[in-house]
């Protein structure tokens, strides 16, 4: 049954590639990103399923409209994925607290803000799905330079735990994907000349599968999706 989704950070890799993959399910897509042109671009590609509308994350007005948009042109929400995020490559001695505050800004903050403020509009049952990282899963092997963006991920998955708990009796499923190295232009500008062994496209169309019928099966779970095991 076709379904209405949100996708964050969607004007680019992975978050693209998942409004990609909802569209062919035939669901109706509002993709959310800052970047108005790649976001049109997106919409024009399918026109019927995918619906931009540009948002900054961090302002709450902006996030004030895009709840105003839902409320007046849909039945509510059936899938939200917390996608949009940040990767700042540094070593720790060298970060300084505005890369502590944009690392937590980017990859909590707007997901809680805009979950915050669309709760009122999910439809039940319901999936929120928080693209959280290995770098953040407990036990995984970490990486000189990736501190901040560890600890703000692993934060999200905190925030996935107790999401669940509190939305359980709505009957909102909140699950956190901790994904592993994926070939997208985030990683190729942190890790230059580093190759993966998945591409947005393949990880979109998991995430799509995942964000439709995971909650059926998983509710507060904060899961691993890479091809090796945490260490």
């Amino acid at each position: 049954m076709p379904k209405v989704a949100i996708v964050t950070g969607a004007s680019r890799g992975i978050g693209k590639e998942t409004c990609r993959a909802l569209a062919q399910k035939r669901h109706t897509v509002i993709a959310v990103a800052r970047s108005e042109e790649k976001l049109k671009d997106l919409e024009r590609e399918n026109p019927s399923y995918v619906k931009a509308v540009p948002t900054d994350l961090t302002n709450p007005d902006e996030i004030n409209k895009l709840n105003e948009i839902i409320r007046n042109n849909y039945h509510g929400i059936d899938i939200l994925v917390n996608n949009a995020g940040t990767l700042i490559n540094k070593p720790f001695r060298e970060l300084s607290l505005d890369d502590w505050r944009s690392q937590i800004d980017s990859n909590l903050m707007s997901a809680v803000a805009i979950s915050k403020k669309l709760l009122p509009l999910f439809n039940k049952p319901a999936h929120v799905v928080n693209i959280s990282s290995m770098g953040g899963f407990q036990g995984s092997v970490k990486f000189p330079g990736l501190t901040a963006y560890s600890v703000s991920k692993g934060a999200l998955s905190i925030f996935t735990e107790c999401l669940a708990a509190e939305l359980k009796d709505k009957k909102i499923g909140v699950n956190a994907l901790c994904l592993g190295a994926v070939q997208t232009e985030m990683l190729k500008e942190a890790f230059p000349g580093i190759a993966a062994p998945v591409n947005p496209g393949e990880m979109g169309e998991y995430i799509a599968d995942f964000a439709s019928t995971g909650h059926r099966f998983y509710n507060g779970k904060i899961l691993p999706v890479a091809l090796e095991d945490p260490e």
